[in-house]
């Protein structure tokens, strides 16, 4: 099976997958399927597993035991540059070495597709800076800007990255690891509002580790939980279904009070543990 055999719509799926890194306890089995189209919230507390599941949905850490596979094909089967062309990764670090301008950072997300570019190749990188609000600092060295603008600017990246539909109908991948974590309130919601339209109405597939419950709880469809505790297997669950006060308690141990907000969406109020 080639990648021009991956049909659209297909899930990530993890079978069995043992969560942990080398030489270490295992912190989680997971077993999931998880939706193209979709927004997948990866939660739970520090050291609970987050960014290695989220390094092990990416092809870019091996499992410790059972398999991630996409269309039926073991990531660990694919190259790096097939991956490339069908996900796009957010890490924590967005560290560069050198002063590129934040125009050349962006335009990186596109060299996957150098052998084949798009007839729209001259304006994607413009599009996706403008998409993430950060198109007026195209000229700016990126090491000179704040966290919250470099994380917009690495947004923009991996959008650029799987910008426009596969020409084979294969469903694209977007994985993020803690999005949000350098963002102010207003962009926090930008960019969460922003990857969310990109699953619905685009059918991309969208994974992302979170640490805040009601942004989740706003923008995730579906959630997985990771915690030391939880027994059995792991697998995601409407957003709303899982996160009750009970397992906030039991999970994070802080008292919370379920509200809703005037859209309708389920928030919480969390009291100090």
């Amino acid at each position: 099976m080639t990648a021009q055999d991956t049909q659209p719509g297909d899930p990530l799926v993890c079978d069995q997958l043992g969560v942990g890194l080398p030489g270490r306890p295992l912190l989680a089995t997971v077993d999931a399927r998880l939706a193209p189209g979709r927004v997948t919230a990866i939660l739970g507390p520090n050291g609970a597993g987050k960014s290695t599941l989220l390094s092990m949905l990416s092809g870019q850490r091996a499992p410790r035991s059972g398999a991630v596979s996409l269309g039926g094909r073991a990531l660990s089967s694919m190259g790096a540059l097939e991956l490339a062309r069908l996900r796009a990764v957010l890490p924590q670090e967005t560290a560069v070495a050198f002063d590129f301008t934040v125009q050349e950072v962006v335009e990186m997300g596109r060299f996957p597709h150098r052998q084949s570019p798009s007839r729209n190749e001259a304006h994607i990188a413009r599009d996706a800076m403008e998409a993430t609000g950060v198109a007026h600092l195209a000229g700016r060295g990126v090491n000179t800007l704040s966290g919250g603008e470099r994380a917009r600017a690495h947004l923009a990246r991996a959008l650029a990255q799987i910008w426009e539909p596969r020409p084979d109908g294969a469903t694209r991948w977007l994985l993020l690891d803690e999005p949000t974590a350098a963002l102010d309130l207003a962009h926090q919601h930008h960019a969460l509002a922003l990857v969310r339209r990109w699953a619905v109405e685009q059918g991309v597939g969208v994974v992302a580790v979170l640490h805040d419950l009601n942004l989740a709880l706003r923008y995730a469809h579906d959630s997985l939980l990771l915690a030391p505790g939880l027994t059995g297997p792991r697998s995601a669950d409407a957003t709303d279904r899982l996160l009750t006060s009970a397992t906030i308690e039991q999970v994070w141990g802080v008292h919370c009070t379920p509200v809703h907000a005037a859209d309708g969406v389920p928030q919480y109020l969390v009291a100090a543990p």
